[in-house]
């Protein structure tokens, strides 16, 4: 199927649905799942220098038999290699891994506090090169983003966050729909933490869809980016299967209700 394109501040696009590969480093278990989702028409995937899995990612879409124009791929610089230099250099380690000469969308993986500001500049001068299509910033809370404004010369093209129904921050979401910022929901299944929502459940009898279908939904309607992650075949299809329905008033107004500030993830919030 066709999964539909959000329009980032410079022009380009993302894929509204992705896949997450955080954890998933055994070979076996990531071909299928990967190979599942290509089978399925995800063309976006997320990958991370810690994730350990940016050379198995690599494999898989060599070995798929897509254009490399076909794929949307991003990877994200871990916190030990925020240096301007160290930036670079185990950007150029990552492409490598991944066997292409550019990504679509390159991150910096969390707000490192003496760091960023170069690691930010680093950034900068790759995505002029052309090594990397769009860049943005992971973790960043509304503090770093209006830091950025001091030294950034280019507003990133996202901020990847922990984000779902029991974490919808709003202040963070109104401030990067004013400064252009597509967010992208990382964990929008919240890790399974709370999979018994009574206002879930109804809704998702409703729709005649599953409770994780009603979770992604509510991320698309909010017009984020959404990359789930799923080592099951099964599932990776079901995430793909959110696009053929839509919430109603009372539906939108009931999944507001569920905000709790619920954090799965680690936390930048005390992060100066």
């Amino acid at each position: 199927m066709n999964i539909p394109k959000i329009k980032l501040n410079n022009g380009n696009t993302i894929p509204a649905l992705g896949m997450g590969l955080w954890q998933i480093k055994d070979p076996e278990i990531f071909n299928a799942a990967v190979n599942a989702a290509l089978e399925n028409g995800y063309r976006h995937f997320d990958s991370a220098q810690v994730y350990d899995n940016e050379q198995l990612l690599g494999q898989a879409w060599k070995t798929s038999g897509l254009k490399r124009d076909e794929l949307f791929l991003t990877t994200k610089i871990w916190l030990k290699n925020f240096g301007y230099n160290h930036v670079k250099k185990s950007f150029d380690k990552s492409l490598q891994n991944m066997q292409t000469d550019y990504v679509d969308l390159l991150l910096l993986h969390f707000p490192v506090t003496a760091l960023r500001r170069k690691a930010w500049k680093a950034l900068e001068e790759i995505q002029a090169e052309g090594k990397a299509k769009n860049i943005g910033v992971s973790n960043y809370t509304v503090r770093h983003l209006e830091e950025m404004k001091k030294y950034a010369k280019i507003t990133p093209q996202v901020n990847q966050v922990e984000m779902h129904v029991f974490l919808q921050q709003p202040e963070l979401v109104e401030y990067c729909r004013q400064n252009d910022i597509v967010l992208e929901a990382y964990s929008p299944l919240a890790h399974g933490k709370v999979m018994d929502d009574s206002t879930i459940l109804k809704i998702a009898k409703k729709h005649n869809k599953t409770y994780a279908q009603i979770m992604l939904r509510w991320a698309i309607e909010q017009g984020f980016v959404v990359i789930p992650k799923s080592v099951s075949p099964a599932r990776v299809k079901e995430n793909l299967n959110i696009f053929d329905f839509a919430f109603d008033e009372q539906d939108k107004a009931d999944i507001k209700q569920l905000d709790r500030n619920l954090r799965t993830c680690w936390s930048p919030v005390h992060v100066p």
